[in-house]
């Protein structure tokens, strides 16, 4: 069986922007797809200096020089206010991209994106990487095939604490760096994108409200949202309600999605990714990770035996190779494209309307 990371294209030449968290997380999946770690630039040369040597690229340049390196993919991994204008540049400058979700902090920006790489016969994708999970794919499948029958409801969650006091403070938090919508850009956006990927359905409306709950952070004033509550209606008929809070005490990376089908439920849990439980009428189970008992797609993402868990580096390994291959001109199955990325700034927007008019709003189609 072929896995995620067989291709047969040369390793890629990759730039990388930014040299934090993320940085590193992409960095340490381009290393296991093989790709050649040419050039680094973060927000001053010192930083550059220090992610150059600490992750192992090349040299350390400025973010305009490493448009003039001989690349293959740019990763971009700065703030969220200036991924329009690096993934722009990168495309003009003949390079494919991985730009971090959001792909922009506006619908408008974000669709150029997508225009500009298409304008220049270029790809890019977005890490909504919570589709790597093998136990993901595994869900997909059994509602592809009908297993679960037609879509009822949906009831999911996504709850972290990282910002649960007054004096937790990060750049996402200013909607100068981080743009409009904190909470739902940055983790609500993986959970409508699990849900419409799974469901293969679309959210086409939402009724939203937000809070934010501290508002001064660091000693400045907070425009972004703590949390969000919403109801959404889906493109098939069923209902869901959906939440999102950075202010969930003990919830460190709590990403739920049930779905519940005429014939059968399926719940994921990102912090038990081994497992998928299946709920019918007469009775319910717990399906774990076993390649010789998975749909072939999920088969496909099961790097390691049965019985030895894999987990979140593992998913974005997996993101990351499949990208480069789709680069490459190779297929792979569920890549989140650019396209994507638009469809999450679509929501986004739907959910920050609708919240700001207290009513339903219908979410813009791509």
């Amino acid at each position: 069986m072929d896995t995620v990371a067989q291709t047969s294209a040369p390793p890629p030449r990759i730039g990388m922007l930014g040299g934090g968290f993320m940085a590193r997380t992409h960095t340490r999946a381009a290393r296991t797809a093989g790709a050649r770690f040419t050039a680094i630039a973060t927000s001053g040369a010192a930083g550059s200096r220090r992610a150059a040597a600490e992750f192992g690229y090349d040299i350390a340049v400025t973010a305009e020089d490493l448009f003039e390196q001989d690349l293959d993919v740019v990763h971009v991994c700065t703030p969220n206010s200036i991924h329009a204008e690096h993934s722009l540049k990168a495309l003009d400058s003949g390079f494919d991209i991985i730009c971090e979700k959001p792909l922009a902090t506006d619908p408008t920006a974000a669709r150029s994106i997508l225009e500009g790489a298409r304008s220049h016969g270029l790809n890019g994708t977005v890490p909504f990487v919570y589709r790597y999970h093998p136990m993901v794919r595994e869900a997909r499948a059994r509602i592809r095939r009908g297993e679960a029958g037609a879509l009822l409801t949906i009831d999911a969650s996504y709850l972290q604490d990282w910002l649960l006091s007054a004096d937790d403070d990060n750049w996402r938090v200013d909607a100068g760096s981080g743009g409009p919508s904190r909470a739902f850009a940055d983790i609500g956006s993986h959970l409508v994108d699990l849900i419409e990927f799974v469901t293969d359905e679309r959210i086409v409306s939402v009724v939203a409200t937000t809070r934010t709950v501290h508002p001064r952070r660091g000693g400045a004033q907070v425009t972004t949202e703590d949390t969000v509550a919403m109801t959404v209606e889906m493109s098939g008929g069923g209902i869901g309600s959906v939440l999102i809070s950075q202010l969930a005490p003990g919830r460190k990376n709590g990403l739920v999605v049930e779905i519940a089908g005429t014939e059968e439920s399926l719940q994921f849990a990102q912090e038990q990714p081994e497992q998928l439980w299946i709920g019918r009428r007469a009775g319910s189970r717990l399906l774990l990770r076993d390649p010789d008992s998975l749909s072939p797609d999920a088969a496909r993402l099961c790097t390691v035996p049965a019985g030895h868990p894999q987990g979140y580096q593992d998913a974005f390994n997996a993101f990351v190779a499949d990208s480069y291959a789709v680069f490459a001109g190779e297929k792979r199955e569920g890549v989140p494209m650019l396209a994507d990325g638009v469809r999450a700034a679509l929501v986004t927007d739907a959910v920050l309307r609708s919240a700001a008019e207290r009513t339903w709003v219908e979410v813009e189609q791509l």
